[in-house]
């Protein structure tokens, strides 16, 4: 009930309903967009023993939404929602591709941009760019009139949502332990939507070391069945 009070108060019932379902549409894990191939470089954190239970799997994700790429992600969603028209945004993409801390950073980005951008055009009839995920999302939004704190909020939790899946793949951990990290996090994920207001890409960047390494020693890992 916390959640769906803060999305957003400003509109009426009906309106905030529809949006609402709008964002829980794109953000769900039955979405095409297949996220359920990536482990954003978790896949090397359980391999090298980083990550071995819910309690490291928790402080993990928490540096990675407060410190790191998904902090950065809810500041590019932001852009993507003030961008002008498709060729702003295409110019912002470059940017985020500069900024990516790898080259499966910018992979697994890309490539759920895309699918997001090509099933949400179809949908909606309006022409959406092939660029990395948080920038269409935000894009998306804007154009469905909703505003970016609450889409932001939601994108935070998708990606919490399929990084436990993942772990759930990679190492001991039951239903039970992966949906009370999900609950746990979801506070860390409405924080940082308020607080990347006002956020420009001056403030991108990321301090979660050991993620960007993470994802960068995966793309020699050996044996491994995540993309990222």
């Amino acid at each position: 009930m916390a959640t769906v009070a803060r999305i957003p108060m400003n509109m009426g019932r009906r309106r905030m309903t529809t949006e609402f379902l709008t964002l829980a549409q794109w953000l769900s894990p039955a979405y095409p967009l297949g996220s359920f191939a990536y482990s954003h470089g978790l896949e090397t954190a359980v391999a090298e023993r980083w990550v071995t239970d819910a309690d490291s799997l928790r402080d993990w994700l928490s540096e990675v939404l407060d410190h790191g790429s998904g902090r950065s992600d809810a500041i590019w969603l932001r852009l993507g929602h003030a961008a002008p028209d498709a060729a702003g945004l295409v110019a912002l993409d470059a940017e985020a591709r500069a900024f990516a801390a790898s080259s499966e950073r910018i992979t697994e980005s890309a490539r759920q941009g895309a699918a997001f951008a090509q099933v949400t055009g179809a949908v909606s009839g309006q022409d959406m760019p092939a660029v990395q995920f948080p920038l269409i999302v935000g894009f998306a939004a804007a154009r469905q009139g909703i505003t970016p704190t609450p889409a932001a909020a939601l994108y935070l939790q998708s990606l919490v949502t399929n990084l436990t899946s993942a772990a759930q793949r990679l190492m001991p951990l039951g239903q039970t332990a992966a949906q009370t990290i999900v609950a746990d996090l979801h506070p860390l994920c409405l924080r940082i939507a308020d607080e990347t207001a006002g956020n420009t890409i001056d403030d991108i960047g990321s301090t979660a070391f050991l993620s960007d390494i993470a994802s960068l020693r995966h793309a020699t890992l050996e044996p491994r069945i995540f993309q990222t």
